[in-house]
């Protein structure tokens, strides 16, 4: 393929490879920054050449080939090539060597270290996600914006400010080992778990979905699952993930309404996504990741939805609240406790929370208690109770549907609107947990 028909092809086969590109130069030069640029470098060589040559048979390669020869360059440049020569000498072969015999504990993948690097600490979470997304998720600086209802230029700066603080504080371009390998790895499961949560439940604006995030937060979540298949929570979360993913395609109607979880067509939810959901959740653990995804499978295992088993969610989310204990697990725990033992015994729960106040300008509590008000016949302070639901959330469907019920409690019996999510977050990221039956 040869002329202008070959601009397509480079901008799938970089958005592919990006990652591995970047991973690969920064073991080179040591700077994810200049990394990115090289990548970049690398593109644009691409985009001048293959239209006169074509398309090469390994296009990816090719594309790291360039990139690393220039970065090498790069290198030979600097004041102080034979002390940098020394350290990355071993990086410059095409093939890396392979871990030393007898050490476990050495995970020699690039894409790794990326992935572990982006989602350092020492950045701010909203810098973690955005650096991850223009990283490993190939999405450029619009489309984040576009995706978290921010400017272009907010977002530009955030990634700018994002690479200069891992440059500055000096973050090896490494795996951490032992105690430091898992509180680093928290860090990167929460990452990914935060990009699809906000696809799948929008926190503001006009849709109540983004799935471009649900996919690349998916996609992440897969390759973690193959670079570090021993750790437990990795597979605990790639299972939350494909379980809530089976679901997407049913959660909105044809104008982008809100569709309640008993009227979802279950014959559309993904069947694939719900396979592999339950092969990696035989592969999880019993930490925070792994427990959501039992619950997420409670869900998916009903071929309908009074076949529900709410008297499992609720002894999950008990187990739950004792390994991560939050006023949001408390709500969730809350809601099956109302499914399966009656709306009283979950009012009471409710009650509890909002007496501590905690929860205060978090909609759903309202919404679960308007919910369980209604179910027992108290049905002004219902409708009270989703008005101020309404009123706290940021988001436009949610406000519709939740203004609609008020409006509609006296003149239309409706079900029970509010079940478990089986996306419980914790309650400082401000995401949905308990949310309408979706």
């Amino acid at each position: 393929m040869t002329g202008t028909d070959t601009a397509p092809t480079i901008e799938t086969v970089f958005r592919i490879e990006a990652a591995r590109i970047i991973a690969g130069v920064t073991r080179v030069v040591r700077d994810i920054g200049i990394a990115e640029e090289l990548a970049q470098d690398a593109l644009v060589a691409a985009l001048e050449q293959w239209p006169r040559s074509g398309v090469p048979d390994k296009p990816g390669a090719w594309l790291m080939a360039t990139a690393k020869h220039r970065a090498i360059d790069l290198v030979r440049r600097k004041e102080t090539y034979a002390r940098k020569l020394a350290e990355v000498g071993r990086t410059l072969e095409d093939v890396p060597p392979p871990p030393e015999p007898g050490d476990p504990e050495d995970i020699d993948d690039d894409l790794l270290r990326l992935i572990f690097t982006s989602c350092h600490p020492v950045l701010s979470t909203q810098a973690r996600i955005a650096l991850t997304l223009r990283l490993l998720g190939g999405l450029t600086t619009e489309e984040i914006a576009r995706a978290y209802l921010s400017s272009e230029p907010t977002v530009a700066q955030r990634i700018v400010r994002a690479k200069r603080t891992l440059a500055k504080a000096g973050v090896p371009f490494e795996v951490p080992y032992g105690e430091d390998r898992g509180a680093r790895l928290s860090s990167v499961l929460e990452v990914i778990y935060l990009i699809f949560n906000e696809g799948y439940s929008a926190t503001s604006g006009e849709n109540l979905v983004r799935p471009v995030l649900c996919e690349d937060a998916l996609r992440l979540a897969r390759v973690l699952q193959g670079l570090m298949p021993d750790e437990p929570e990795v597979h605990g979360l790639a299972a939350l993930l494909e379980f809530q993913g089976s679901r997407l395609p049913t959660r909105t109607g044809p104008d982008g309404e809100l569709v309640l979880l008993a009227d979802q067509d279950r014959s559309k939810w993904d069947r694939l996504l719900i396979r592999r959901g339950m092969a990696a959740l035989r592969r999880a653990g019993v930490g925070e990741y792994s427990l959501q995804a039992a619950i997420a499978a409670c869900h998916a295992r009903a071929n309908r939805y009074a076949d529900t088993d709410w008297t499992m969610i609720a002894s999950l989310y008990e187990r739950l609240m004792a390994l991560t204990p939050s006023p949001v697990v408390e709500l969730n725990r809350a809601v099956a406790v109302a499914m399966a033992y009656g709306p009283q015994a979950g009012l009471e729960i409710v009650d509890a929370l909002a007496e501590l106040g905690s929860l205060s300008d978090y909609h759903l509590l309202p919404s679960v208690r308007g919910d369980l008000l209604e179910r027992l016949g108290r049905t002004a302070e219902a409708r009270a109770e989703f008005e101020r639901a309404a009123a706290l959330t940021g988001n436009a469907r949610e406000r519709d549907l939740l203004l609609a019920r008020a409006e509609r409690i006296r003149k239309l019996p409706l079900p029970p609107m509010f079940v478990l999510s089986p996306l419980p977050n914790r309650f400082r990221r401000r995401r949905f947990e308990v949310q309408p039956r979706c």
